[in-house]
Order: structure tokens, then C-alpha cells, then sequence
């Protein structure tokens, strides 16, 4: 399972013109499911997430996570976050789940933020989906439950 977290003042997704997610200060996390991925992976990434310490504290040094500061988390699926280019111009995404097991672990996931009490939005899963942002920093962090990167 691979994570993009990007510290937000504010991000929103939108469907087909419609607002579907919409949150104030704390994460947008791009989430991509790999073919391969288990339970033991969504644990690694969910804690990995929400204890991250990348927001201030008092001092202004990033010692604080979104749970620390009530963050809000607007969960948007990546599958893209699997693509290989290093053959040619046009990305294989054979590693990516494919869309039930993806779509799993996605809900799987966010009932998991939820129950870590974070305020949760989410994008649809499969959609053509439109993401707005305000990054804050920026502060860009990549995860990976294999640990490549």
C-alpha cells in the first residue's frame, strides 16, 4: 500500500461538478492498493498516517499529529500510485489491485481513521474525480507499507 500525505490548510474533491469531500486543516492522502496487499499492510499505513508528526506544536516545530490537533483527513483512491513507467512513455498499473480488493481496503481504511475518532471525508472510489488543495508548508510525505521508499 502506498500513502501520499500532503498537510493541508484546506482540500476538497468534486465528482461530475458535484462536492463529494471537503475538509479544513489537517491531511489529503492519496491512497493506492497494491495487487498484493493484506491486512498487516492498511495497519501499517493507517498508523503510519495518523501518527505522523507533521503538524506545529507551540514552538512551531512539527512534533504534532492529526490526531494531536484534530486534524481533519480527506481520503482520495490512487491507483496511479502503482504505475511503473520504466519501460516506454505509458505507465503498466498490473500492480495496482484491482477494483474490489482496492475498493476494500479503501473503505477499510477510512472506517479505521474513523475509528481513531478523526473527522474523515472521502472521494469515490473508481471516479473521475477532481481534487482541489491549499498545501500547507508544503509538507509532502510518501509511504509505502513494503518500505521502498
Amino acid at each position: 500500500m502506498r500513502a501520499v500525505v500532503q498537510r493541508v490548510k484546506s482540500a476538497k474533491v468534486e465528482v461530475d461538478g458535484n462536492l463529494i469531500g471537503k475538509i479544513d486543516q489537517g491531511i489529503l492522502l492519496l491512497l493506492g492498493i497494491k495487487d498484493t496487499d493484506k491486512d498487516e499492510d492498511l495497519s501499517y499505513i493507517l498508523k503510519k498516517v495518523t501518527g505522523l508528526r507533521i503538524f506545529d506544536d507551540e514552538n512551531g516545530v512539527m512534533n504534532k499529529s492529526i490526531i494531536d490537533t484534530k486534524g481533519q483527513l480527506l481520503v482520495v483512491s490512487q491507483f496511479t500510485l502503482y504505475g511503473d513507467a520504466r519501460k516506454g512513455n505509458r505507465p503498466s498499473y498490473q500492480n495496482a489491485a484491482g477494483f474490489e480488493d482496492g475498493k476494500y481496503y479503501y473503505k477499510k481504511f477510512i472506517e479505521g481513521a474513523k475509528n481513531k475518532n478523526i473527522y474523515t471525508q472521502e472521494g469515490e472510489y473508481g471516479a473521475d474525480m477532481k481534487v482541489t488543495l491549499i498545501n500547507d508548508g508544503p509538507v509532502t510525505i510518501l509511504l509505502d507499507s513494503e518500505k521502498t521508499f
